[in-house]
């Protein structure tokens, strides 16, 4: 934005690890973030996971997306460079993207929502239906999904792996155990360390406990009605989350009215990231149609 409130065209970026990190205030918060890829089209608006600051997507997801849409990531409220307190309701941080969207002066996106953020998209599809054209969320559950209440439990573990093994706990959370599975995970390691200038700053202890307290929530929440979501969603997982059962992937594409499921084999949590060309190929396709 530049001083009148008016949008400022940029040189069009094409790779994720060059891509200048922006402030927009909305609220009283200062949201950072970052945007590539061409200015025509809907944008895709990214929705990020548990933890998660700007530098921890893939980059081949987003270079991939980008190749064909705007896409536009950005830190939630109180975590890595954007202001304020990080809220503990996934409600809240619905609200906050939604006020991040429009301070952008967008009046309609596509959302990508991976883990926390598949949980952010469909309180923003559902309350905001007339922002949302399609909706892909990946690696997530509904409202009261079987086995979300136990992801502080199984991130702490993962955690205290780590530090053991001098791993990621990514490594154990995302991926599968298997020699193909601790492949992708250390492959996709790699890929977060490909930017190495004005990288983000990683999430407080104090944010980190509030979205676990927002996620533990969400497990526990009744069953929402989403028949009320009438937008596309695409619906992907590995076969084997850990974090996120994927037994509520199915549970979601059997719920919304329109949607597609897509599970990767011999894959967990971070399904679209092992199978990232695949997972980019089919997302293209369905923002596409």
């Amino acid at each position: 934005m530049n001083n009148n409130g008016q949008r400022v065209r940029y040189d069009v970026v094409t790779s994720f690890k060059n891509a200048q990190t922006r402030t927009v205030s909305a609220g009283g918060v200062g949201f950072a973030y970052r945007e590539l890829g061409p200015e025509t089209g809907v944008p895709v608006v990214f929705l990020t996971h548990l933890a998660a600051v700007l530098d921890n997507w893939d980059p081949r997801v987003v270079d991939g997306i980008a190749t064909r849409h705007r896409v536009i990531t950005f830190d939630n409220r109180g975590v890595g460079a954007s202001t304020g307190s990080t809220p503990n309701t996934i409600q809240a941080m619905a609200e906050d993207a939604v006020m991040f969207i429009r301070a952008l002066g967008l009046d309609k996106v596509d959302l990508l929502g991976f883990s926390m953020g598949g949980m952010i998209a469909q309180v923003i599809a559902r309350d905001e239906p007339q922002l949302v054209r399609k909706m892909i969320i990946a690696g997530t559950g509904p409202a009261g999904g079987e086995g979300i209440k136990n992801v502080t439990r199984l991130s702490h573990l993962d955690t205290v792996r780590g530090l053991l093994t001098l791993q990621d706990p990514k490594q154990f959370l995302f991926f599968t155990r298997t020699p193909d599975g601790r492949r992708a995970g250390k492959e996709f390691l790699a890929r977060l360390k490909e930017r190495t200038e004005n990288r983000d700053k990683a999430i407080s202890l104090r944010s980190y406990g509030a979205q676990l307290k927002a996620i533990h929530r969400w497990g526990l929440e009744q069953p929402s009605d989403l028949s009320v979501i009438h937008q596309p969603v695409l619906v992907a997982n590995g076969e084997s989350d850990r974090m996120v059962p994927t037994k509520n992937s199915a549970d979601l594409a059997r719920r919304l009215p329109d949607s597609e499921l897509v599970i990767y084999p011999d894959a967990g949590h971070g399904g679209i990231f092992q199978f990232h060309g695949q997972f980019v190929e089919k997302a293209l396709e369905f923002l596409q149609r």
